[in-house]
């Protein structure tokens, strides 16, 4: 299977243009992006970094969203997190909730330092589990006027407790554990890194729906590219560990900065959504410019790519308001 065009999962608009750039965030990884700018732009330009979804690539939604924005008048930076995609790092194909949130941060850095972008007017847009590294950034990182996320997971809170916190103790939380600390001895051994195996294929037919729906985008025409993990081989196995041990969001009530969460209602994941949010605006000042977005009717994945659905009005208000 190929990607529809060449190598991407959506279509370039003739008002948009794309380049290739290079930066490295602060631990040294060099990471890879796609900078869109509105052809024929003229003086400095607020800026959007875009990262996500989880075991995605910026040749996907992340680059559909930043080349929306950019035809709405944005510089817009569709990026890999360290260690997939185009990015480096070694070892591939493994997530860290430190790293990925200081990926965003490095995008800051990378967009705040060119002429073409004021430095006063960058916000982030994170999608699936890089919603919540965004949120994660905005509690860290002052620089950023604006967040939206969409489609949010909690990538520390589902892999420590399990879909609606099923698996929320700690002799399950051992079990897992020990699971993927064996796993590691047998890759020490092996020298190689076990994968996980990206969405499941061939399509059961007893799947529920929310696999069903990530095959639909990640599997098919759709939205499959080359370099995405979730359309091949998926992340490491003991990528997970660090994500047990090390939740995000723990100051998310310190933001000041303007955040736009944004989840379908239909969505299996919309809970991580409302309770991040909740817990973003309990006992914080600065909670007026905080909105929660519900689409009606919406499913986790419409979020990645159906524009009809997507409110692209909304988002671009939003920076706008915020980042002036």
């Amino acid at each position: 299977m190929n990607s529809r065009y060449n190598g991407y999962s959506f279509q370039m608009r003739d008002t948009v243009v794309r380049e290739k750039v290079r930066f490295h965030n602060r631990y040294g990884i060099e990471l890879a992006g796609d900078l869109y700018l509105p052809l024929g732009y003229t003086g400095q330009l607020a800026a959007v970094a875009v990262a996500g979804p989880f075991g995605a690539v910026k040749e996907q939604c992340a680059g559909l969203y930043a080349e929306e924005l950019a035809s709405r008048g944005f510089a817009a930076l569709a990026f890999d997190p360290s260690f997939i995609g185009e990015s480096g790092g070694e070892v591939r194909n493994v997530a860290s909730p430190d790293i990925n949130t200081e990926d965003f941060s490095a995008a800051v850095d990378f967009l705040s330092t060119r002429d073409f972008v004021d430095a006063e007017k960058i916000g982030i847009l994170g999608i699936c589990g890089w919603g919540g590294m965004a949120m994660n950034a905005a509690a860290m990182d002052t620089r950023i006027k604006a967040t939206v996320t969409s489609t949010m997971y909690d990538m520390t809170r589902v892999n420590a407790k399990g879909y609606f916190d099923a698996a929320d103790s700690a002799d399950a939380r051992y079990e897992t554990k020990k699971a993927l600390n064996a796993r590691r001895t047998e890759d020490y051994k092996n020298g190689t890194y076990a994968r996980a195996g990206g969405v499941v294929d061939p399509l059961p037919e007893d799947a529920p729906f929310f696999v069903k729906d990530y095959y639909d985008y990640y599997k098919t025409q759709r939205g499959y590219t080359e370099r995405s993990l979730n359309s091949n081989d998926g992340w490491n196995v003991t990528s997970s560990l660090s994500f047990i041990n090390m939740p995000i969001l723990r100051y998310s009530n310190e933001i000041r900065g303007a955040v736009l969460v944004i989840h379908g209602e239909k969505a299996h994941s919309c809970y991580f959504s409302k309770d991040a949010f909740a817990d973003m605006v309990r006992d914080n000042p600065y909670a007026d410019n905080k909105e929660l977005l519900i689409i009606p009717g919406a499913v986790h994945t419409d979020l990645y790519d159906r524009k009809d659905i997507i409110p692209f009005d909304k988002i671009e208000a939003f920076f706008k308001e915020y980042m002036k």
